[in-house]
């Protein structure tokens, strides 16, 4: 019984821990310092999770990004400028 409880125990915080992430790239359109999103050529709006700092992005500039959904928002948990 103990075995199965570790076993569930270990499955229950993998799961919880491998969100699962998406990953999209474009043309940054406009960026929203105060709401610290920005929305990408095709429409996509993204926001930045807390630490990532948004003063390097540029209206213009070519981000990747990879992100997760919270609370319907998609929100960007790496980034890099191409």
């Amino acid at each position: 019984m103990k075995k199965v409880v570790e076993f569930t125990l270990a499955f229950m915080l993998l799961a919880a821990s491998a969100a699962v992430a998406a990953e999209t790239s474009g043309k940054i359109q406009s960026i929203d310092p105060s709401d610290r999103a920005v929305v990408l050529d095709d429409g996509t709006k993204l926001w930045m999770a807390e630490g990532l700092p948004i003063d390097a992005l540029k209206e213009g500039a070519r981000i990747k990004a990879s992100y997760e959904e919270r609370d319907g928002k998609n929100v960007v948990i790496t980034y890099e400028v191409e």
